[in-house]
């Protein structure tokens, strides 16, 4: 599921990959606006299903965090502000979920969107972030 969910630089929030065209994509913005836009090929765009946290051993997929902070809110968005957050409450809800998370390459910054990702995601119905292919590799 996250593989359609795209993170674009410069424009805040997320979007759904409705479409692609020539040089550019159709994105759905996950807002209460939905407003459809193109997104073009010399934007930074990144999907979530590619994003990895670093750790101190090897890097975390996203959707394992989603699922940490998933289990740890009983599927309920993050209660508190990540913009109104001080550096301190946000490694420490980071280590509640990633205790492992590598102290000095790991931002504030970084934690504050993946908190805000994952509200947007929770609002927006996604609740399974595990990867497909993850899964077939399982079975």
């Amino acid at each position: 599921m996250l593989k359609s969910v795209l993170s674009i630089s410069g424009k805040p929030g997320l979007y759904k990959l409705i479409s692609s065209g020539k040089n550019m994509l159709i994105v759905e913005a996950m807002d209460e606006t939905k407003k459809r836009l193109p997104a073009y090929a010399h934007e930074r765009i990144i999907s979530l299903g590619d994003i990895a946290m670093y750790t101190d051993e090897e890097d975390v997929p996203l959707y394992t965090i989603f699922e940490s902070i998933k289990t740890k809110e009983n599927g309920a968005p993050v209660a508190m502000n990540p913009k109104k957050m001080k550096s301190d409450e946000l490694y420490a809800y980071l280590a509640e979920v990633l205790p492992n998370y590598d102290r000095d390459r790991v931002h504030p910054e970084d934690v504050r969107k993946l908190i805000s990702w994952y509200n947007i995601l929770i609002k927006n119905g996604v609740t399974e972030f595990k990867a497909q292919d993850e899964e077939a590799k399982k079975e």
